[in-house]
């Protein structure tokens, strides 16, 4: 029987993640070394979050805008603390 390749990836990042888990679908044995939270920047604090919040703000400014189509919304609440 051989002996299953053995792959280190350093980050656990939009690369090293997926990276990590194709090697393992592949067969390897693999070891991933991150410091923080996986998925990294993008996932934790920066992409993700910031299209969340995007999308977020444009709900508030449809509620804003929704008299011009004859909706009228008295008021709304923002409440972006743990679910």
């Amino acid at each position: 029987m051989a002996d299953k390749t053995r792959i280190t990836i350093i980050g656990g990042g939009v690369g090293g993640y997926p990276a990590a888990i194709r090697a393992a679908r592949m067969g390897a044995d693999v070891t991933l070394i991150e410091k923080d939270a996986l998925g990294g920047t993008c996932l934790n604090w920066g992409c993700i979050p910031t299209k969340s919040l995007l999308q977020s703000a444009g709900v508030i400014q449809t509620l804003k805008d929704s008299e011009v189509f004859g909706v009228k919304c008295k008021g709304y609440e923002v409440d972006f603390g743990p679910s």
